[in-house]
Protein backbone atom coordinates (compact mmCIF):
# COMPACT_ATOMS: atom_id res chain seq x y z
CA UNK A 1 0.00 0.00 0.00
CA UNK A 2 1.59 3.28 -1.07
CA UNK A 3 1.12 6.21 1.28
CA UNK A 4 1.70 9.91 0.69
CA UNK A 5 3.56 11.34 3.69
CA UNK A 6 3.02 15.09 4.19
CA UNK A 7 6.17 17.22 4.38
CA UNK A 8 6.06 18.72 7.88
CA UNK A 9 8.58 20.97 9.55
CA UNK A 10 9.99 20.15 12.97
CA UNK A 11 7.47 22.37 14.79
CA UNK A 12 4.49 20.72 13.11
CA UNK A 13 5.89 17.25 13.75
CA UNK A 14 6.43 17.98 17.43
CA UNK A 15 2.93 19.37 17.90
CA UNK A 16 1.42 16.40 16.07
CA UNK A 17 3.45 13.99 18.20
CA UNK A 18 2.28 15.67 21.41
CA UNK A 19 -1.36 15.49 20.36
CA UNK A 20 -1.11 11.81 19.44
CA UNK A 21 0.86 10.90 22.57
CA UNK A 22 -1.93 12.45 24.65
CA UNK A 23 -4.60 10.68 22.60
CA UNK A 24 -2.93 7.28 22.98
CA UNK A 25 -2.68 7.79 26.73
CA UNK A 26 -6.07 9.31 27.51
CA UNK A 27 -8.21 9.15 24.38
CA UNK A 28 -9.03 12.83 24.81
CA UNK A 29 -8.59 15.85 22.55
CA UNK A 30 -5.84 18.37 23.27
CA UNK A 31 -6.24 22.13 22.99
CA UNK A 32 -3.77 24.83 21.99
CA UNK A 33 -3.38 26.29 25.51
CA UNK A 34 -2.44 22.88 26.95
CA UNK A 35 0.01 22.24 24.12
CA UNK A 36 1.61 25.64 24.48
CA UNK A 37 2.41 24.88 28.13
CA UNK A 38 3.63 21.35 27.41
CA UNK A 39 5.99 22.35 24.62
CA UNK A 40 7.94 24.72 26.80
CA UNK A 41 8.82 26.81 23.76
CA UNK A 42 8.25 30.42 22.85
CA UNK A 43 5.01 29.51 21.15
CA UNK A 44 1.79 31.27 21.98
CA UNK A 45 -1.53 29.41 21.99
CA UNK A 46 -2.43 31.34 18.83
CA UNK A 47 0.69 30.06 17.03
CA UNK A 48 -0.01 26.49 18.16
CA UNK A 49 -3.62 26.88 17.04
CA UNK A 50 -2.46 27.93 13.56
CA UNK A 51 -0.21 24.86 13.30
CA UNK A 52 -3.07 22.63 14.43
CA UNK A 53 -5.26 24.16 11.75
CA UNK A 54 -2.62 23.40 9.12
CA UNK A 55 -2.39 19.80 10.35
CA UNK A 56 -6.15 19.53 10.12
CA UNK A 57 -6.07 20.85 6.55
CA UNK A 58 -3.46 18.18 5.77
CA UNK A 59 -5.91 15.49 6.96
CA UNK A 60 -3.87 14.51 10.02
CA UNK A 61 -6.13 15.98 12.71
CA UNK A 62 -9.80 16.66 13.19
CA UNK A 63 -11.91 18.57 15.68
CA UNK A 64 -14.57 16.41 17.38
CA UNK A 65 -16.52 19.50 18.48
CA UNK A 66 -16.58 23.19 17.65
CA UNK A 67 -13.98 25.17 19.63
CA UNK A 68 -12.52 21.99 21.10
CA UNK A 69 -9.08 20.46 20.89
CA UNK A 70 -7.89 18.13 18.16
CA UNK A 71 -7.70 14.37 17.74
CA UNK A 72 -5.66 12.42 15.19
CA UNK A 73 -7.29 10.98 12.10
CA UNK A 74 -6.31 7.49 10.95
CA UNK A 75 -3.97 9.19 8.47
CA UNK A 76 -2.44 11.10 11.38
CA UNK A 77 -1.92 7.88 13.31
CA UNK A 78 -0.31 6.32 10.24
CA UNK A 79 2.07 9.29 9.92
CA UNK A 80 2.91 8.93 13.61
CA UNK A 81 3.59 5.19 13.40
CA UNK A 82 5.69 5.50 10.25
CA UNK A 83 7.70 8.59 11.12
CA UNK A 84 7.40 9.76 14.72
CA UNK A 85 7.00 6.66 16.87
CA UNK A 86 9.86 5.63 19.13
CA UNK A 87 9.45 1.88 19.50
CA UNK A 88 10.19 0.56 22.97
CA UNK A 89 12.51 -2.30 23.84
CA UNK A 90 11.73 -5.38 25.87
CA UNK A 91 13.66 -5.95 29.05
CA UNK A 92 15.72 -9.09 29.50
CA UNK A 93 13.18 -10.31 32.06
CA UNK A 94 10.34 -9.88 29.55
CA UNK A 95 12.27 -11.74 26.86
CA UNK A 96 13.05 -14.58 29.25
CA UNK A 97 9.43 -14.71 30.38
CA UNK A 98 8.15 -15.02 26.79
CA UNK A 99 10.65 -17.77 25.99
CA UNK A 100 10.12 -19.80 29.16
CA UNK A 101 6.32 -19.67 29.07
CA UNK A 102 6.13 -20.63 25.39
CA UNK A 103 8.78 -23.36 25.76
CA UNK A 104 6.95 -24.90 28.73
CA UNK A 105 4.66 -26.77 26.33
CA UNK A 106 7.52 -28.77 24.79
CA UNK A 107 7.22 -29.91 21.18
CA UNK A 108 3.43 -29.67 21.02
CA UNK A 109 3.09 -26.74 18.63
CA UNK A 110 -0.65 -26.35 19.22
CA UNK A 111 -0.11 -25.93 22.97
CA UNK A 112 2.89 -23.68 22.34
CA UNK A 113 0.81 -21.38 20.15
CA UNK A 114 -2.05 -21.30 22.65
CA UNK A 115 0.38 -20.32 25.39
CA UNK A 116 2.03 -17.74 23.12
CA UNK A 117 -1.38 -16.21 22.51
CA UNK A 118 -2.02 -15.92 26.25
CA UNK A 119 1.45 -14.48 26.88
CA UNK A 120 1.03 -11.90 24.11
CA UNK A 121 -2.35 -10.80 25.43
CA UNK A 122 -0.98 -10.49 28.95
CA UNK A 123 2.08 -8.44 27.98
CA UNK A 124 0.24 -6.15 25.58
CA UNK A 125 -3.03 -5.80 27.52
CA UNK A 126 -5.00 -6.33 24.29
CA UNK A 127 -6.67 -9.28 22.59
CA UNK A 128 -4.22 -11.49 20.71
CA UNK A 129 -4.60 -13.59 17.57
CA UNK A 130 -2.65 -16.60 16.35
CA UNK A 131 -3.34 -18.24 13.00
CA UNK A 132 -2.31 -21.88 12.67
CA UNK A 133 -2.58 -23.30 9.12
CA UNK A 134 -3.02 -26.96 10.00
CA UNK A 135 -3.12 -28.12 6.39
CA UNK A 136 0.67 -28.59 6.45
CA UNK A 137 0.67 -30.83 9.52
CA UNK A 138 1.42 -34.47 8.73
CA UNK A 139 -0.51 -37.36 10.18
CA UNK A 140 1.45 -39.65 12.51
CA UNK A 141 -1.28 -42.04 13.56
CA UNK A 142 -4.93 -42.79 12.79
CA UNK A 143 -7.03 -45.39 14.52
CA UNK A 144 -10.64 -46.46 15.06
CA UNK A 145 -11.68 -47.62 18.53
CA UNK A 146 -15.11 -49.14 19.14
CA UNK A 147 -17.10 -47.34 21.85
CA UNK A 148 -20.24 -49.43 21.70
CA UNK A 149 -22.52 -51.23 19.26
CA UNK A 150 -23.13 -48.15 17.11
CA UNK A 151 -20.29 -45.70 17.77
CA UNK A 152 -16.54 -45.51 17.27
CA UNK A 153 -13.79 -43.10 18.23
CA UNK A 154 -11.46 -41.80 15.51
CA UNK A 155 -8.05 -40.89 16.94
CA UNK A 156 -5.87 -38.55 14.87
CA UNK A 157 -2.29 -37.81 15.97
CA UNK A 158 -0.19 -35.33 13.99
CA UNK A 159 3.59 -35.08 13.86
CA UNK A 160 3.55 -31.96 16.05
CA UNK A 161 2.07 -33.98 18.91
CA UNK A 162 -1.51 -32.73 18.62
CA UNK A 163 -4.22 -35.32 19.31
CA UNK A 164 -7.80 -35.04 18.09
CA UNK A 165 -10.56 -37.47 19.11
CA UNK A 166 -13.86 -37.53 17.25
CA UNK A 167 -16.88 -39.79 17.72
CA UNK A 168 -18.63 -41.17 14.63
CA UNK A 169 -21.70 -43.34 14.10
CA UNK A 170 -21.15 -46.84 12.73
CA UNK A 171 -23.56 -49.61 11.68
CA UNK A 172 -24.85 -51.57 14.64
CA UNK A 173 -22.86 -54.73 15.30
CA UNK A 174 -19.87 -53.90 13.12
CA UNK A 175 -17.29 -56.65 13.74
CA UNK A 176 -13.90 -55.86 15.25
CA UNK A 177 -12.13 -57.23 12.16
CA UNK A 178 -13.78 -54.53 10.01
CA UNK A 179 -12.56 -51.78 12.33
CA UNK A 180 -9.02 -53.19 12.14
CA UNK A 181 -9.17 -53.45 8.34
CA UNK A 182 -10.38 -49.85 7.97
CA UNK A 183 -7.64 -48.63 10.31
CA UNK A 184 -4.98 -50.48 8.30
CA UNK A 185 -6.32 -49.15 4.99
CA UNK A 186 -6.26 -45.51 6.16
CA UNK A 187 -2.94 -45.83 7.98
CA UNK A 188 -1.18 -47.20 4.92
CA UNK A 189 -2.28 -44.24 2.82
CA UNK A 190 -2.42 -41.30 5.25
CA UNK A 191 0.41 -41.67 7.77
CA UNK A 192 3.32 -39.43 6.82
CA UNK A 193 1.17 -37.24 4.60
CA UNK A 194 -0.78 -34.05 5.19
CA UNK A 195 -4.49 -34.59 5.64
CA UNK A 196 -5.15 -33.11 2.21
CA UNK A 197 -2.57 -35.36 0.52
CA UNK A 198 -3.92 -38.45 2.25
CA UNK A 199 -7.53 -37.66 1.45
CA UNK A 200 -6.72 -37.09 -2.22
CA UNK A 201 -4.90 -40.42 -2.46
CA UNK A 202 -7.68 -42.34 -0.73
CA UNK A 203 -10.35 -40.75 -2.89
CA UNK A 204 -8.52 -41.86 -6.03
CA UNK A 205 -7.80 -45.38 -4.72
CA UNK A 206 -11.05 -46.19 -2.98
CA UNK A 207 -12.90 -47.12 -6.16
CA UNK A 208 -9.99 -49.33 -7.26
CA UNK A 209 -10.07 -51.25 -3.98
CA UNK A 210 -13.82 -51.68 -3.71
CA UNK A 211 -13.49 -55.33 -4.66
CA UNK A 212 -11.01 -55.87 -1.80
CA UNK A 213 -13.06 -54.09 0.86
CA UNK A 214 -16.46 -55.23 2.02
CA UNK A 215 -19.33 -52.76 2.26
CA UNK A 216 -18.94 -52.11 5.98
CA UNK A 217 -15.21 -51.42 5.67
CA UNK A 218 -15.84 -49.03 2.76
CA UNK A 219 -18.35 -47.12 4.86
CA UNK A 220 -15.94 -46.90 7.79
CA UNK A 221 -13.07 -45.72 5.57
CA UNK A 222 -15.30 -43.04 4.05
CA UNK A 223 -16.39 -41.96 7.54
CA UNK A 224 -12.74 -41.69 8.56
CA UNK A 225 -11.99 -39.56 5.50
CA UNK A 226 -14.90 -37.26 6.27
CA UNK A 227 -13.74 -36.93 9.87
CA UNK A 228 -10.16 -36.02 8.93
CA UNK A 229 -11.51 -33.49 6.42
CA UNK A 230 -13.59 -31.72 9.06
CA UNK A 231 -13.16 -28.31 10.60
CA UNK A 232 -9.85 -29.23 12.18
CA UNK A 233 -8.06 -29.66 8.84
CA UNK A 234 -8.18 -26.01 7.89
CA UNK A 235 -6.58 -23.01 9.51
CA UNK A 236 -7.22 -22.52 13.21
CA UNK A 237 -7.61 -19.10 14.81
CA UNK A 238 -6.58 -18.90 18.46
CA UNK A 239 -7.89 -15.80 20.23
CA UNK A 240 -6.93 -14.82 23.78
CA UNK A 241 -7.91 -11.89 25.95
CA UNK A 242 -11.19 -11.06 24.20
CA UNK A 243 -12.45 -9.57 27.46
CA UNK A 244 -9.83 -6.84 26.99
CA UNK A 245 -11.76 -5.60 23.96
CA UNK A 246 -14.33 -4.24 26.42
CA UNK A 247 -11.76 -2.22 28.39
CA UNK A 248 -12.03 0.76 26.04
CA UNK A 249 -15.83 0.77 25.75
CA UNK A 250 -17.10 4.19 26.79
CA UNK A 251 -20.25 4.62 24.69
CA UNK A 252 -22.87 2.71 22.71
CA UNK A 253 -20.90 3.16 19.48
CA UNK A 254 -17.87 1.57 21.17
CA UNK A 255 -19.98 -1.44 22.09
CA UNK A 256 -21.17 -1.73 18.49
CA UNK A 257 -17.54 -1.63 17.37
CA UNK A 258 -16.70 -4.56 19.65
CA UNK A 259 -19.72 -6.50 18.40
CA UNK A 260 -18.60 -5.94 14.80
CA UNK A 261 -15.13 -7.12 15.74
CA UNK A 262 -16.43 -10.32 17.32
CA UNK A 263 -18.38 -10.97 14.13
CA UNK A 264 -15.29 -10.46 11.99
CA UNK A 265 -13.23 -12.81 14.14
CA UNK A 266 -15.78 -15.59 13.70
CA UNK A 267 -15.33 -15.68 9.92
CA UNK A 268 -12.80 -17.86 8.13
CA UNK A 269 -11.85 -14.79 6.07
CA UNK A 270 -10.13 -13.45 9.18
CA UNK A 271 -7.73 -16.38 9.17
CA UNK A 272 -6.69 -16.08 5.54
CA UNK A 273 -6.53 -12.28 5.78
CA UNK A 274 -4.08 -12.40 8.67
CA UNK A 275 -1.82 -14.82 6.81
CA UNK A 276 -1.97 -12.76 3.62
CA UNK A 277 -1.20 -9.62 5.61
CA UNK A 278 2.06 -11.08 6.90
CA UNK A 279 3.10 -12.23 3.45
CA UNK A 280 2.62 -8.72 2.08
CA UNK A 281 5.80 -7.39 3.68
CA UNK A 282 8.68 -8.19 6.00
CA UNK A 283 8.47 -8.17 9.77
CA UNK A 284 5.70 -6.56 11.77
CA UNK A 285 2.76 -5.21 9.78
CA UNK A 286 0.51 -2.49 11.22
CA UNK A 287 -3.02 -1.83 9.99
CA UNK A 288 -4.90 1.15 11.35
CA UNK A 289 -8.68 1.45 11.14
CA UNK A 290 -9.98 1.32 7.58
CA UNK A 291 -6.58 0.31 6.15
CA UNK A 292 -7.39 -3.38 6.54
CA UNK A 293 -10.12 -5.00 4.48
CA UNK A 294 -11.45 -7.33 7.15
CA UNK A 295 -11.68 -5.13 10.24
CA UNK A 296 -12.32 -1.79 8.51
CA UNK A 297 -15.77 -1.43 10.05
CA UNK A 298 -14.64 -2.13 13.59
CA UNK A 299 -12.49 0.97 14.19
CA UNK A 300 -9.60 -1.21 15.34
CA UNK A 301 -5.90 -1.52 14.68
CA UNK A 302 -4.07 -4.78 14.04
CA UNK A 303 -0.36 -5.38 14.68
CA UNK A 304 0.67 -8.72 13.18
CA UNK A 305 3.88 -10.58 12.38
CA UNK A 306 4.62 -13.90 10.66
CA UNK A 307 6.33 -16.83 12.28
CA UNK A 308 8.43 -19.14 10.14
CA UNK A 309 9.67 -22.72 10.19
CA UNK A 310 13.28 -23.91 10.01
CA UNK A 311 13.21 -23.35 6.23
CA UNK A 312 12.26 -19.68 6.71
CA UNK A 313 8.82 -20.39 5.24
CA UNK A 314 5.89 -18.45 6.70
CA UNK A 315 3.63 -20.97 8.40
CA UNK A 316 1.41 -18.76 10.51
CA UNK A 317 0.79 -15.34 11.99
CA UNK A 318 0.54 -13.83 15.45
CA UNK A 319 -0.69 -10.42 16.42
CA UNK A 320 -2.67 -8.06 18.59
CA UNK A 321 -5.96 -6.32 17.91
CA UNK A 322 -7.42 -3.38 19.79
CA UNK A 323 -8.63 0.21 19.49
CA UNK A 324 -6.78 2.57 17.14
CA UNK A 325 -5.17 4.17 20.17
CA UNK A 326 -3.07 1.10 20.80
CA UNK A 327 0.15 1.52 22.72
CA UNK A 328 2.09 0.94 19.50
CA UNK A 329 5.49 1.54 21.12
CA UNK A 330 4.79 -1.35 23.50
CA UNK A 331 2.88 -3.71 21.23
CA UNK A 332 5.24 -3.75 18.23
CA UNK A 333 8.32 -5.19 20.01
CA UNK A 334 6.17 -7.69 21.96
CA UNK A 335 4.58 -9.05 18.77
CA UNK A 336 7.90 -9.09 16.93
CA UNK A 337 9.80 -10.99 19.63
CA UNK A 338 6.98 -13.46 20.34
CA UNK A 339 6.79 -14.34 16.63
CA UNK A 340 10.54 -15.02 16.57
CA UNK A 341 10.34 -17.21 19.68
CA UNK A 342 7.49 -19.25 18.18
CA UNK A 343 9.48 -19.76 14.98
CA UNK A 344 12.43 -21.14 16.93
CA UNK A 345 10.29 -23.43 19.07
CA UNK A 346 8.17 -25.04 16.36
CA UNK A 347 10.62 -24.74 13.45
Amino acid sequence: MSRIIPDLNSRSREILRKIIDAYLETGEAVGSHTLSKQLGLELSPATVRNVMSDLQDAGLLYSPHVSSGRLPTEAGLRFFVDGLLEVGRLTEDERSSIESQCAAQGRNSQKTLEEASRVLSGLSNYASLVVVPKADVRLKHIEFVALGPDRALVILVTDDGAVENRVIDIPVGMPASTIVEATNFLSARMVGKTLEEGQNQIASELSAHRQELDILTQRLVEAGMATSAGEGSGAVLIVSGTERLLDDVQAVEDLERVRALYGALETKESWSWLLDATRGGEGVQIFIGAEDELFNLTGCSVVVAPYTNSKEQIVGAIGVIGPTRLNYARVIPVVDYTAKVIGRLIG
